[in-house]
């Protein structure tokens, strides 16, 4: 597996020789182009950032899962794992933490705790991405993206704690 990247690499600077492009520039324009992408988006990605850690340290999303936590059993989805299902889409790192009091509380062995491995694995944190790609993207209709990739992530997420409970 370690030599995956340095193959990649090799490829990619035959190809420009093979095409007759420097690489050197190729890549220094590719940098730029990525450091301004990342000074557009990051306004928009620090205030998702601090807004779900509000969200997740005030103890918002602990009292919104404890009501949602009815409606999320009745999809076979136990109450302990409501928090990270709503805070996934949104943060990474604050789902992370979540995570880990989920393996602090029930161990990462028990079922909750794999089930938590499920959910947090097979899911993405849709926002994020959201931000970083459409802001690149010429597309106007955008609307139902959003909605589409949170019922997948739902319905992904009720299918693998399906599966780990049968296993």
């Amino acid at each position: 597996m370690s030599y995956i990247i340095p193959l990649i690499f090799i490829t990619v600077i035959l190809l420009s020789v093979f095409r007759k492009q420097d690489p050197y520039s190729l890549f220094i324009q590719g940098s730029s182009s990525a450091l301004s992408l990342m000074m557009k988006v990051f306004p928009y990605l620090v205030t998702i950032m601090v807004a779900v850690e509000v969200f997740r340290i005030s103890g918002v999303s602990a009292v919104v899962a404890d009501f949602l936590s009815p409606a999320m059993n009745f999809f076979g989805i136990p109450k302990e794992l409501t928090e990270l299902i709503l805070i996934r889409p949104l943060s990474g790192a604050g789902s992370l933490a979540v995570l880990e009091n989920i393996f602090i509380t029930y161990g990462a062995d028990s079922h909750i705790g794999r089930a938590a491995s499920v959910v947090y694995g097979s899911s993405e944190t849709i926002f994020y991405i959201s931000a970083v790609y459409f802001s690149q993207t010429k597309v106007k209709k955008l609307g139902l993206a959003i909605p589409i990739a949170l019922v997948s992530t739902f319905v992904g997420s009720i299918v693998g704690v399906y599966f780990v409970g049968i296993i």
